[in-house]
């Protein structure tokens, strides 16, 4: 079975963070691992508090990890200090990490920061350029290419902007108003389009870090990157689809919609 690693915060809810990568990893068909970054006390309505863990202890984790269990491929999600990007970025070069996911998590979907400026320069300079492809939203794109996108043809150019000065691929994800749910790779000097229909459900918790995971679940696999995208797409399509309705907040989605329950002596409900 081929392994997966997350390295990221962990969503008390379980919609988002290492909880919605694990379970993605395991939907999408491998084993997966988590090196946890901070513990968050959140729900669908919002994080209200933060324990980051130390530096160290996040290089032990992933010292246990690639010393026992070499992952075939790395989704790394919200690191929220320079020091644990200092750190992430020192032990996957150490450890010679392959297939990595950066999901850039730096503008929340409202437009909030959530990285500081020293933050976001460490990001670029230390864990970036490491990156097989890099997942930015629409707010985070303009942060890394220093420009606002309004359309496809701004999209593109910020997409180029950034795979060429950070040399890694680059998957824009639409939305935001600019598009109908279409994402933008643009990889080895080429922009390949994937098309998705907006699907009418409010509830979108972690879809940014089960994106993610997802694509780094198929790269994994042995999967190129442009099938991992697009079967990463289609999960999340089915995922969201569901429509699963929990919490008072954006829900989270239903990472296992197509699991079938299985009762205690291995017999598939009706």
């Amino acid at each position: 079975m081929k392994t997966a690693l997350t390295i990221a915060g962990s969503d008390s809810s379980g919609g988002a963070g290492i909880q919605a990568d694990l379970k993605t990893m395991l939907a999408n068909g491998v084993y997966g691992m988590s090196a946890i970054t901070a513990l968050t006390a959140q729900n669908t309505m919002g994080v209200t508090d933060i324990l980051e863990v130390p530096p160290e202890f996040l290089g032990a984790e992933i010292d246990a990890i690639f010393q026992d269990i070499p992952p075939d491929g790395i989704k790394i999600g919200m690191v929220s200090s320079c020091s644990l990007i200092k750190m992430i970025g020192q032990k996957l070069i150490e450890y010679k990490g392959r297939n990595i996911v950066l999901d850039p998590v730096m503008v929340s979907t409202s437009g909030s920061k959530l990285l500081n400026d020293e933050a976001i320069s460490t990001l670029t300079k230390e864990l970036i350029p490491l990156a097989t492809v890099i997942t930015p939203n629409i707010p985070e794109a303009e942060v890394l290419a220093a420009r606002k996108i309004q359309n496809e043809v701004d999209m593109m150019e910020a997409a180029k902007k950034i795979g060429d000065e950070f040399q890694c691929a680059v998957l824009c994800k639409g939305g935001h108003q600019v598009n109908d749910a279409n994402d933008l790779l643009y990889a080895d000097g080429e922009f390949q389009w994937f098309y998705g229909k907006r699907i009418d459900n409010p509830n979108t918790h972690g879809t940014g870090c089960t994106l993610s995971s997802a694509i780094a679940s198929n790269l994994a696999k042995g999967y190129s990157l442009e099938e991992s995208v697009r079967r990463g797409k289609e999960y999340i399509s089915g995922a969201l689809a569901d429509g699963l309705n929990l919490g008072f907040g954006s829900g989270p989605l239903n990472h296992g919609f197509a699991i079938k329950e299985i009762s205690l002596e291995g017999r598939d409900y009706e």
